[in-house]
């Protein structure tokens, strides 16, 4: 029997049972009036005239819900209030008739119709959840900006009215949860989230929402608490994501990858978790097989874009630029119009020393982002920087210190961070540039402008202690000790001061304090960092490796402190002369991660040279002194380099250049060995290379 005939049989029965009732009124027409009726004042409920009535307008609903049939809402909508009029006092006629409102569009009588049945019975429930509804649809249809912000208030308030009514509904509670936490009012979506895994523990929904909460407020110790609480039987692929994200946010990546592997074991075809593992295991450097991953992604949907950039990445960071730019014009023609392409690309010949063509794609970006200054939103503001702060690297890779100068300055007018950001680099470009005095007069202009910000103002306390001023650098820090745990930050900028002015045990105590202020692993292996430094300073190499080889047991090899741990550890011991192979392995690692690394580059060099590979030792030492050639260590090496391999003159040239660069130099960061080892050598070559002139003659 199929459904129509169904509602056929069920009109004839109420037509049977109204011409059977005995009542005042007569039963209405089958046949709706060509007007739209009117609800009739008050009278004697009809029971049986109402059933009828609803009976076929249900019978008009389904066939317009399974036959398309637009043209009989209208009937269906006149025998629901035929039905009404016939029984006004019931709330589930009301209740069908603002269904069927928003079944056909008509969006605002329903609202109207619910209302109605609201002000007449206020813990009606499905009047409620009718209007929550209508307004989580709503918010679903409407673009962001237009008014959203005043429709999710309304669905909030319905939804809070619910609750009430309903308080033992897990569905409920979570959606409320998700609202609240949609409005950032972060505390109440915490309190419903809660409440919904009290009432249900076992509630994956509510246990991943909150987890995500927790998350995105930067709380993973209280995400990985709420997802562990989940024993590993009853974890679903979807708790397992969540929990990859809480790790990745702790930077285990590890923990992460055994996440998100578990995910994908549950469901292969989750490209979340398969996303989510690739990530990982490109932050934990395991490029191979993060490639390996992401390639499964673009298998499973070509279309996408972003999978294609992140190939081309990993390409990028293992020195495959002609891959790397491969996979991006392939992401290129899917999304022609994207900026993270062109920015990407951009990067890449960066790393190629492709200088003029990395800048003439930012310059475009910065073009096409000029109205971001002032009347955009504050994202694409910080879109703007982005582009921005990149074009001014290229600059200052180039050694193209005013355009790199004049770049950064354009990042001042881009909110507060990007401002800080701005003035930082502006100062990291005069110090490179070695014009300490503008370098100083640019941080005073910050502080002027920016008179709260404690960095900005740290950052001019270094510039002072540099110049000569340390007590006077190091008094207004301290004024900055609170006692509370943003001191941290404090400690660590006291500890590089007295590093650099070369008081040691004022250093040492700033790291202490510092490290005992650090909760997390990457937050110390820092502090272990700076230290190994000031010990590598001091000549006291045994302490300084002890501190170097901490840091590379508590971060990632593809971190980019991990990164520079590896060359400092290398370069030191192979500048000694001790354990080259070991030396070599470790800068070899540093540069598996940052292919054109200068510093790196300078170290492979240098540790070539020790082991009597002056081919190698030469064509890296080149390379680095194509990107930081007014390094004074780099023209030095290539000086020992040149005078090893017979060519004293050119020796002579790039000692001659390091000394040059050394008197540019504050004299807190002049290492005074290394500029009498140089002077010495150069005086020695300037005499032989007079005498031989001489003897020619």
């Amino acid at each position: 029997m199929n459904r129509i005939f169904r509602l056929f049989l069920m009109m004839a029965l109420a037509a049977a049972a109204a011409a059977g009732q005995t009542s005042d009124s007569t039963a209405p027409e089958s046949t709706a009036p060509d007007t739209k009726p009117t609800r009739s004042a008050p009278h004697k409920i009809d029971r049986s005239a109402a059933y009828y009535h609803y009976t076929l307008a249900h019978m008009y609903e389904e066939m317009v819900t399974a036959y398309g049939r637009s043209d009989l809402a209208t009937k269906a909508i006149d025998e629901y209030r035929l039905a009404i009029d016939a029984d006004p006092s019931s709330e589930f006629l009301n209740a069908g008739l603002a269904e069927l409102y928003v079944k056909t569009g008509r969006i605002r009588d329903a609202v109207l119709e619910a209302q109605d049945i609201i002000k007449r019975d206020p813990k009606n429930l499905e009047a409620h959840k009718l209007l929550g509804r209508i307004y989580l649809r709503s918010l679903g249809d409407m673009p962001a900006g237009s008014g959203t912000d005043n429709v999710l208030k309304l669905a909030i308030e319905q939804y809070e009215q619910i609750v009430q009514i309903e308080p033992d509904s897990v569905d409920d509670h979570l959606l409320l949860g998700r609202l609240y936490r949609l409005n950032n009012d972060l505390i109440k979506a915490e309190q419903q989230l809660k409440i919904a895994i009290k009432l249900d523990p076992s509630s994956e929904e509510a246990v991943t929402t909150l987890a995500m909460l927790y998350t995105d407020e930067g709380d993973s110790a209280h995400a990985l608490q709420v997802l562990s609480s989940v024993p590993d039987s009853a974890r679903s692929a979807k708790l397992y994501g969540a929990l990859g994200a809480a790790y990745e946010q702790r930077k285990d990546y590890k923990a992460a990858i055994e996440a998100f592997r578990r995910a994908v074991v549950l469901d292969r075809d989750n490209l979340d978790a398969i996303r989510g593992l690739a990530e990982n295991l490109l932050n934990d450097g395991q490029f191979d097989a993060a490639l390996e991953q992401y390639k499964v992604i673009a298998d499973s949907n070509p279309e996408d874009a972003q999978t294609y950039v992140r190939i081309a990445e990993i390409y990028r960071r293992q020195g495959k630029y002609d891959l790397a730019l491969e996979n991006l014009k392939r992401a290129d023609t899917l999304v022609p119009d994207t900026m993270d392409v062109p920015y990407n690309m951009a990067a890449v010949y960066q790393a190629q020393g492709r200088y003029d063509d990395a800048i003439k794609l930012l310059q475009d970006l910065v073009k096409r982002t000029e109205k971001s200054d002032v009347a955009s939103s504050q994202a694409d503001r910080n879109n703007r920087a982005i582009f921005i702060e990149r074009l001014g690297m290229v600059y200052r890779e180039q050694e193209n210190y005013p355009a790199a100068v004049d770049t950064f300055r354009k990042m001042l007018s881009l909110g507060d961070e990007n401002a800080r950001s701005g003035y930082q680099e502006i100062i990291d470009t005069y110090r490179e540039a070695k014009q300490w005095s503008q370098a100083t007069a640019v941080a005073k202009e910050a502080v002027q402008k920016m008179p709260d910000d404690r960095d900005l103002r740290m950052v001019l306390d270094s510039q002072l202690a540099d110049e000569g001023d340390v007590d006077k650098a190091v008094a207004d820090v301290r004024s900055f000790l609170k006692g509370k745990p943003e001191d941290r930050e404090v400690y660590l900028r006291l500890g590089i001061i007295l590093t650099r002015a070369k008081r040691w045990k004022d250093a040492e105590d700033a790291f202490a304090q510092a490290e005992q202020m650090s909760n997390k692993g990457d937050d110390k292996a820092y502090v272990w960092f700076l230290r190994g430094d000031m010990y590598q300073r001091q000549k006291n190499f045994d302490q300084a490796e002890f501190e170097f080889k901490r840091v590379l047991s508590a971060t990632s090899p593809a971190d980019p402190q991990s990164a520079a741990t590896l060359n400092y550890l290398g370069y030191m011991n192979a500048d000694r002369g001790v354990r080259l192979d070991e030396s070599l392995t470790y800068i070899k690692q540093a540069l598996s991660f940052e292919p054109n690394n200068a510093a790196y580059l300078d170290s492979l060099g240098w540790v070539y040279f020790k082991q009597g590979k002056y081919d190698l030792a030469e064509e890296n030492l080149n390379k680095a002194a194509a990107h930081m050639g007014s390094d004074p260590t780099v023209q030095e090496h290539l000086g020992d380099l040149y005078q090893k391999t017979g060519r004293l003159k050119l020796a002579a040239a790039h000692w001659e250049r390091a000394v040059q660069e050394w008197s540019k130099t504050v004299p807190d960061e002049v290492d005074g060995e290394a500029l009498a080892s140089v002077q010495q050598k150069l005086d020695a070559a300037k005499v032989k290379l007079a005498k031989e002139e001489t003897e020619k003659q």
